[in-house]
């Protein structure tokens, strides 16, 4: 059976081939009778009419897609979730997600702005699987764009990022309210978000308990990965701490596997906090692991909220290289389980 074309449809409803796309199209510009409106929409119905998404798009200026840029959240089981969030978001919005994972290949990422571009979409989310500072593609500053899990280096772009100080906030103090004073931080000694986000954090809570704050509780490993959990568990335990704050899970994980070779036991003989939740990791430890939780879903989700509250009126969009722009913070929430010990 061939295709039922928009011609089809205007012979059969005696209507000129513009009326018949107006009507498909709801076009609330056309002036057209409801009359008119409602006979085009049923002899459609009637032929079995199925619209082209894609001119209508083009007709209309936009395409109901919404690109999705990324730099590995596609292929990361870990960050998946994000965008898991800004799908279910926009399909709550009547979206569809068109996703480019470009493994960080800047000529494959070119080439995917300019396809979606093509496309019309309504707007752009630009993401990294890590939270870091990144160099956006110039061309995003002249688009309706936002920021997910990173932020521009230039504070040109909106951005949703994790709440990085309110985590490590949050991790020490649970510590504290379980009576621990001599509280060890292993953290990554690269400046990023997440490592100087979290000593803020960590910082803060003990200055709010009026609990002085001693660089040598704070051990830096080159890596956040299991063998610096590993590696760090002595230089923990000489300083005399009760309790440790793990940069990540991965971290906690190898920390555990050392205090077991020394035949100490968590929470028995210091307690551990981690930071991710990546469940694989965290939830079969044992005792499980209390940790913070990265929420990569609610980037995801207010990401693509943030993006349709823009719209597509070019006077919200900051100039290129106008700066200021500060990102939204998405709490971190606890998770909390069975390796923290009241003392």
């Amino acid at each position: 059976m061939d295709m039922v074309t928009l011609q089809d449809i205007a012979r059969a409803a005696g209507v000129s081939v513009a009326t018949a796309s107006w009507a498909i199209n709801d076009d609330p510009k056309a002036r057209i009778p409801q009359a008119t409106r409602d006979r085009v929409r049923r002899v459609a119905s009637e032929l079995g009419y199925r619209r082209n998404a894609l001119a209508r798009g083009l007709a209309r200026g936009h395409s109901d897609l919404i690109g999705f840029i990324s730099d590995g959240v596609a292929t990361s089981p870990f960050a998946g979730q994000v965008i898991r969030g800004a799908q279910d978001e926009a399909w709550r919005q009547g979206k569809i997600l068109l996703i480019v994972d470009t493994g960080g290949d800047r000529k494959i990422e070119e080439r995917a702005f300019e396809f979606m571009l093509e496309r019309r979409v309504e707007g752009l989310v630009y993401s990294s699987w890590v939270h870091r500072r990144v160099d956006a593609p110039v061309g995003l500053a002249g688009v309706n764009a936002v920021l997910v899990n990173c932020y521009d280096r230039l504070g040109r772009l909106p951005a949703v990022v994790p709440d990085e100080v309110g985590g490590g906030l949050s991790a020490t103090r649970l510590l504290l309210q379980a009576g621990h004073r001599r509280i060890a931080f292993i953290n990554a000694s690269a400046r990023t978000p997440a490592s100087v986000g979290r000593l803020k954090g960590y910082r803060q809570a003990l200055s709010e308990a009026g609990v002085a704050y001693d660089p040598s509780l704070v051990i830096r490993e080159k890596e956040a990965d299991q063998e610096s959990g590993y590696r760090a568990m002595r230089e923990v335990m000489a300083t005399g701490a009760t309790a440790v704050f793990c940069h990540n899970d991965r971290t906690a994980m190898g920390f555990y596997d050392a205090l077991r070779e020394c035949g100490q036991r968590v929470p028995d003989d210091i307690s551990v906090v981690g930071f991710d939740n990546q469940e694989v990791i965290s939830a079969h430890l044992h005792p499980a692991l209390t940790t913070v939780g990265l929420p990569q879903y609610d980037l995801g989700r207010l990401g693509i909220r943030a993006l349709m509250a823009r719209g597509d009126d070019s006077t919200n969009h900051p100039a290129a290289g106008s700066g200021g722009l500060e990102p939204q913070l998405v709490p971190c929430p606890l998770v909390v389980r069975d390796s923290i010990a009241r003392i």
